[in-house]
């Protein structure tokens, strides 16, 4: 006899246990991603890189800084860990997914939550919410630390300057934006270092290399590229002058997450697990 309800998850038969509802799903995905010893690492090092280097960075430079030498403004420096931090998020989005395909555990997820849409959605709700409130955490703790050195030098960032505070915020959209984003990297491609060598790549390394292409397409396509789109947001002073302006850029970067993540979801759902 064919089981019903397994082939239709919405269907209630008295006395059959049914399916986690939505609340459920994400109370799952919420103890997976703490039991695992990765996640917790990757948001120690978060810390570490996004607070430790950009208090290093001021601690090092905030005498040049007051001086000139840099040519950059003081506000630049309070969000220079960002810069490492990313890997962190790209990291963390990735494993949530292949760390599953690695170990088999996917099978026994998508058995236990057959829609597989509740599955990526209850990933991204608790991924992007930990990256959020780390990303925030963390860029607060590097502007106190490293305007402590600023301020020494008479070159301190006040929270009122603008851009600060919405640099500190972005940041912490950012990088939940980057862990969705590599989040579906790791759901189309399944493979850890191979899903973390792309992001990797066309957030760092391509989004850079694309400044020098010559003429003013080359300058639009660098502008477009994930990391240098998205990462004006968590800027109070961008570095490259050749930037969308902040939101308008986050929105380009939501945008191009929206899309790896909805190719992600395609393919997770279209193929076994």
């Amino acid at each position: 006899m064919i089981d019903t309800v397994a082939l239709d998850p919405d269907r209630h038969v008295p006395g059959v246990r049914a399916y986690p509802g939505f609340a459920g799903t994400v109370r799952a995905e919420w103890i997976k991603f703490w039991s695992v010893r990765s996640s917790r690492w990757s948001l120690a090092l978060l810390l570490l890189l996004g607070a430790g280097l950009t208090t290093l960075i001021c601690w090092a430079a905030a005498g040049d800084i007051a001086a000139g030498v840099t040519g950059e403004s003081p506000a630049s420096f309070l969000t220079w860990g960002l810069l490492f931090s990313q890997l962190t998020a790209l990291a963390l989005g990735t494993l949530v997914v292949t760390s599953e395909y690695g170990t088999g555990m996917i099978r026994a997820t998508v058995a236990a939550v057959p829609r597989r849409g509740s599955v990526v959605l209850a990933k991204a709700v608790v991924l992007s919410g930990v990256l959020f409130v780390a990303g925030l955490v963390t860029a607060v703790l590097g502007y106190l630390g490293g305007n402590v050195f600023l301020d020494a030098e008479g070159v301190g960032v006040a929270l009122s300057d603008d851009g600060m505070l919405r640099a500190l915020l972005g940041n912490g959209l950012y990088l939940a934006g980057l862990g969705l984003f590599a989040l579906g990297l790791g759901l189309l491609i399944r493979h850890t270092a191979a899903a973390l060598t792309i992001g990797m790549a066309l957030v760092l390394v391509l989004g850079n290399l694309a400044y020098v292409l010559p003429g003013t397409w080359g300058e639009w396509v660098a502008k477009l590229m994930p990391g240098n789109a998205g990462g004006t947001v968590a800027q109070a002073v961008p570095f490259e002058g050749a930037a969308l302006s902040p939101w308008t850029g986050f929105a380009v970067f939501a945008a191009e997450t929206v899309v790896v993540l909805g190719a992600g979801y395609l393919v997770f759902r279209h193929r076994d697990a």
